[in-house]
């Protein structure tokens, strides 16, 4: 961990311009460049709300804590933390493969690819959770206390996922077919989240219990405690000590796995 914060020290201006930069870079030739950052999720949003408000009307909504809610808004509260996971997930793992200029040309802290890449995925994150605000305030959600938790949820998301990429992103570099496999899966785990429905309320004990162990559960009930529920991040109290843990198992192995390969990159590269 000593080693990682030491590469990072006096390179905070560097990580927000190499981000804004991914951006760029990843948008270059397109005319409208990083809007596409907003508007591919937002026509996700859009196929979501049609197919469920419209195709499928019997849908019906969701009724939790108490409260009744449109499964649109449901959806997009949960969606909002999904674009910014999957993202974090799949670049994050392509992150050092798709900048190892730095690695091998130019001498470069190489933990600070996986923070940069994951910074160009907050800024747009950011940019989408104010549309988010907008379209709940639009729909009759007045400001709370309860939304000061996104405070608490959205850096402590960043931090989980540039720590899970500390693991992925040297094995990504070693091999193809892990890359491969990150992004093979990620299709599927989308499923096995409550991102469309309600982890809380499966009609079966046995399977809630169990959703406690998804980490993209937990932020996703986060953002809803926040904004939906008006509830607070300890009163799920097992849920919190579960993603603690696992947290705590993940920059562990993450520091492990960043220390066993980072300077065998260059020759692998």
């Amino acid at each position: 961990m000593f080693t990682i914060f030491k590469e990072h020290k006096n390179f905070g201006k560097q990580i927000i311009l190499l981000a804004i930069n991914d951006l760029k870079k990843t948008y270059k030739g397109a005319a409208i460049g990083p809007l596409w950052a907003v508007i591919k999720p937002a026509f996700t949003l859009f196929v979501y709300w049609f197919a469920f408000t419209v195709g499928l009307r019997g849908s019906g909504d969701i009724v939790w804590a108490g409260k009744e809610f449109s499964r649109f808004i449901f959806m997009l509260v949960g969606f909002v933390p999904w674009f910014f996971i999957t993202d974090s997930i799949t670049l994050g793992a392509k992150s050092i493969r798709m900048n190892k200029q730095f690695v091998t040309k130019v001498s470069f802290p190489v933990s600070t690819i996986m923070t940069f890449t994951a910074v160009a995925r907050l800024l747009v994150h950011l940019f989408l959770a104010v549309i988010m605000y907008v379209v709940l305030l639009c729909y009759g959600y007045m400001p709370s206390v309860y939304n000061l938790q996104f405070f608490l949820y959205c850096p402590l998301m960043f931090a989980f996922f540039v720590a899970l990429t500390w693991s992925t992103a040297p094995m990504s570099a070693f091999s193809k077919d892990f890359e491969n496999m990150i992004v093979s899966i990620m299709a599927g785990i989308f499923w096995l989240t409550g991102i469309v429905y309600n982890s809380y309320d499966l009609g079966n004990t046995v399977l809630e219990k169990i959703m406690l162990f998804n980490p993209i559960n937990f932020f996703a009930n986060g953002y809803r405690n926040a904004f939906l529920y008006d509830k607070w991040f300890f009163e799920n109290h097992w849920e919190l000590i579960i993603f603690l843990v696992e947290f705590a198992a993940v920059i562990v192995l993450g520091i492990w796995n960043y220390n066993r390969l980072r300077k065998r990159l260059p020759d692998v590269l």
